[in-house]
């Protein structure tokens, strides 16, 4: 759990900002992900189970997007010991989070934090699992071809690269059911109208989905020979692309 509960757009003092990683966010970031992800420790068990399918000894497995390092540690307990886990995140708050849960509960391989902006590109070696958990959606998307490119381009063949995404639906009376749903899911978690409507404002410029086509077709495009959807939930989607 979270050190505090996510009151942060409970009060009107955020209206007008867009969101931001920062300290504040970092304060709150697990309960805010329980509370509006779907499935959420099973989406994380999912991710770590595929993982530990494709990580290979002596290998990389990128985590792009670790924020406060819950899924480094998931992950740690699917892959070779000899694999070397590797967090990136832009936001060094977060990073300071995760590197003080690592220092209570080491991990069983050899890790690296790295403070990075995927907007900026990010050099990929040696990998056999790349993870962008609810990450890809945060890269503007004149940059999103060229990092996946390099994604793959870092990847060993037979490897893989797992993407958990908010997705638009294909027709506009369904992609407005989902949102209805979502946001239904979001009070039933405690979220009132104002939080709700204070967020999506505050995200609507910084978070920017694809449809889960134009997904596929990124990733088909960019070096990946294969991918199959292993968790749908209304606008919320889960792949798995194989090198």
């Amino acid at each position: 759990m979270s050190d505090s509960k996510d009151v942060m757009f409970r009060e009107s003092g955020l209206a007008g900002q867009d969101f931001n990683f920062g300290a504040e966010t970092a304060h709150v970031f697990e309960d805010m992900l329980e509370r509006s992800v779907p499935f959420y420790n099973e989406l994380q068990r999912m991710v770590a189970e595929l993982a530990g399918d494709f990580a290979a000894p002596d290998t990389c497995v990128y985590d792009l997007g670790c924020s406060t390092g819950t899924s480094l540690s998931k992950i740690a307990e699917t892959i070779p010991e000899t694999a070397t886990l590797i967090g990136v995140d832009s936001s060094q708050a977060m990073l300071d989070k995760a590197r003080s849960k690592l220092g209570k509960h080491p991990l069983p391989c050899p890790h690296q934090l790295i403070c990075a902006d995927l907007n900026q590109g990010l050099h990929i070696t040696n990998a056999s699992v790349v993870i962008m958990n609810l990450t890809l959606q945060f890269v503007r998307p004149l940059y999103r071809e060229g990092l996946i490119r390099s994604i793959s381009e870092g990847t060993h063949r037979g490897g893989c690269f797992i993407m958990v995404e908010k997705v638009l639906g294909q027709d506009s009376l369904i992609n407005r059911l989902f949102i209805k749903h979502y946001y239904d899911f979001k009070r039933m978690k405690g979220y009132d109208e104002n939080e709700i409507m204070r967020k999506r404002e505050a995200l609507e410029n910084i978070l920017i989905p694809y449809h889960q086509k134009e997904n596929e077709a990124l990733l088909l495009n960019n070096g990946f020979s294969s991918c199959d959807c292993f968790f749908r939930w209304y606008n919320f989607c889960g792949m798995l692309a194989i090198k």
